[in-house]
């Protein structure tokens, strides 16, 4: 286990959306490079770039055409070791964004797989045997490549599945997972994986890491196995790599190898959703129905369900990896879309203060908005609105790039009132302010980081707070818009509290929309 992940908290930055230094629209290397220092005094010491490999972007970079080359509209491979070397100078860590389960359709690879008589790559790719042959149950293309096979993709048309095998052949087409061209893919990604921890990178977060071995069964047997086996090199090799997994499942993934997994399940009724989200999207993408999120102030929705998954997969991980909370991602809806700051505020507080590494999706520490109604953008679709730019101050493009605003990748946020990093660096009682005082405290003491010292005191349904222990803290949460209490005998200090937080070692007041944290 990677020694710094224990105490890592991740910004997640999306780089095409960041800060663009060349006037050109579009975030790059060297903008990230000039907010080092910004994301570090956030009180983050490791990144998470979204894809930033080159790419037709089709799928916004998770379409690769070349795993060893950055995307020029970027900079080039020496200006991303330079976020390396100047990360690290700052005793901060960087994780790439690896997509293993598929490339672009223009990758070297796959334009050799594709002829009529590859003479390399044959079975880089997974093609069947017959341009007719409709296999069951996988996505696939057929009719438009010189050989005459249907390809499977591994998600969008324009993403060709890599082969690592089937745990069950069921036809000639049909690799096993031992296959050599299937052991072929695999060491062909290791050596990604080689190439860029040697130029400096800490690690990788790996897209749709349980899509690999086809077929898999539900534990996904198939692809753990080939995942167990890239952790073995990581051990012997880089021991301070991490790998970060886009599982959904920590029980799977860290018992893949993995170090850390994101609780996301993007399906209804997750208990993930059940905390900012727990409304429908409607055909234009706008939260419709009722929303019970937990975190909104009159949602009525409980903890329950939330701490019905996540103490299942705490349990079964927690002597082998982390858990990662995460305010949001480039798939999912901002939290302001619903949330006011206020909610977005205490929804930090937990999640910063809870087990495991969390990671914090860039703007989210302003409360930056979901734009609603964009056009799709590189395959983003409803997930459009969570990747617009940056919103650094009240100049043009809000301080994201100088370009003309028809040049910007995205519009930013056109409204008056858009939530900047300047305007709220002047305020004292400013989301990013909060945000930077929940991550002071967190890094303060080691009992507030990763490690796995969860104890539930209190999670009642109806007018109670949610109250748990970590180590010598206690913290208490009421997200609600009404006072509540809870028969607690909670003696100690005060350390920080967001609202109105009382305890006289019998009980533990919670005045609306509140948090608080006692050294006990």
């Amino acid at each position: 286990m990677p020694k710094w992940l224990q105490d890592a908290v991740f910004y997640e930055i999306y780089p095409q959306s960041f800060f663009d230094t060349n006037g050109d629209g579009i975030g790059d290397f060297e903008g990230i490079i000039q907010k080092l220092d910004y994301i570090r005094d956030l009180g983050c010491n490791a990144l998470w770039i979204n894809p930033c490999f080159d790419s037709p972007f089709k799928d916004a970079g998770y379409d690769v055409r070349d795993y060893l080359r950055t995307a020029p509209r970027y900079g080039s491979n020496d200006d991303l070791k330079r976020v390396f070397s100047e990360a690290r100078r700052r005793d901060m860590r960087v994780l790439l964004d690896l997509v293993p389960g598929h490339t672009a359709e223009d990758h070297p690879w796959f334009i050799e797989s594709a002829q009529a008589h590859p003479k390399t790559c044959r079975n880089r790719y997974i093609w069947t045997n017959h341009c007719f042959t409709r296999p069951e149950g996988l996505g696939f293309i057929g009719g438009e490549t010189a050989r005459a096979a249907v390809y499977i993709t591994n998600f969008f048309k324009c993403q060709p599945a890599l082969n690592y095998g089937f745990l069950k052949p069921a036809e000639a087409w049909q690799l096993p997972a031992d296959h050599p061209d299937c052991l072929e893919t695999r060491a062909a990604m290791k050596e990604v994986m080689r190439f860029w921890l040697d130029a400096g990178c800490d690690g990788f977060r790996v897209d749709m890491a349980a899509s690999l071995v086809k077929h898999d069964d539900e534990k996904k047997s198939g692809t753990s196995a080939v995942w167990r086996d890239i952790r073995s090199m990581l051990d012997r090799s880089y021991p301070e790599a991490a790998l970060v997994s886009e599982w959904s499942n920590p029980t799977e993934a860290i018992g893949a190898g993995f170090h850390a997994d994101f609780l996301l399940a993007f399906f209804e009724n997750s208990g993930y959703q059940s905390l900012f989200r727990d409304y429908r999207l409607d055909e234009y993408n706008q939260a419709c129905g009722e929303d019970r999120s937990f975190f909104r102030k009159d949602g009525g929705g409980g903890i329950e369900r939330f701490l019905k998954d996540y103490l299942f997969h705490y349990e079964n991980t927690k002597d082998a990896g982390f858990i990662s909370l995460v305010t949001g991602n480039h798939d999912l809806t901002r939290l302001r879309h619903t949330l006011s700051p206020e909610e977005i505020a205490l929804a930090c507080a937990f999640i910063f203060t809870m087990p495991g590494v969390p990671f914090l999706y860039y703007g989210d520490e302003i409360g930056m908005r979901y734009l609603n109604n964009l056009p799709t953008k590189e395959g983003g679709y409803y997930r459009t609105g969570s990747r617009t730019p940056m919103q650094w101050n009240t100049g043009k493009n809000k301080g994201f790039s100088t370009a003309q605003a028809d040049k910007l990748y995205l519009p930013v946020d056109p409204a008056e009132d858009a939530p900047t990093v300047e305007a709220q660096e002047k305020d004292p009682s400013s989301l990013l302010n909060t945000v930077k005082s929940l991550l002071r405290l967190r890094r303060g003491d080691a009992d507030l980081r990763g490690c796995p010292n969860l104890e539930i005191l209190c999670a009642k349904p109806g007018n109670t707070p949610f109250i748990y222990r970590r180590g010598r803290f206690v913290m208490a949460l009421n997200p609600r818009n009404e006072a509540c209490a809870a028969p607690l005998a909670l003696r100690g200090d005060a350390v920080y509290a967001i609202g109105s937080c009382e305890t006289d070692g019998a009980s533990c007041r919670m005045g609306a929309q509140s948090f608080g944290v006692w050294r006990v």
